[in-house]
């Protein structure tokens, strides 16, 4: 199963040079990086990046992250995945460019929302 990651140009490209990353200022601010899985991305990406058109969307095989990745409850109670420790480049999966097109953000195809 993906879990989903949406970053910032800068992040993303932090993460690509340093080979790690501790993650978005939220996460730093929390102590873990947040994930979402496909049915909860859309909803992250419109309350916490909304109008926001210089993202990337990385995909994470969650079964590659161990014990370090516990899901935990947020918004309403439901559980969403939160990485303790750093992110690594070889965590990524795969990276898309997610963009922005009046205002709503479209998703790449290989998103599987349910």
């Amino acid at each position: 199963m993906l879990i989903y990651k949406i970053f910032r140009a800068i992040e993303w490209t932090n993460l690509r040079v340093d080979g790690t990353t501790i993650g978005a200022p939220i996460d730093i601010n929390d102590g873990y990086i947040h994930f979402s899985t496909a049915n909860q991305v859309k909803e992250t990406a419109t309350k916490y990046f909304a109008d926001l058109d210089d993202l990337f969307l990385i995909a994470v095989d969650k079964n590659t992250l161990g014990d370090d990745l516990k899901w935990e409850p947020s918004r309403g109670g439901v559980l969403f995945p939160h990485l303790y420790r750093k992110m690594t480049i070889a965590d990524v999966y795969w990276a898309k460019p997610l963009l922005l097109k009046n205002r709503i953000h479209q998703f790449p195809t290989e998103v599987k929302f349910e």
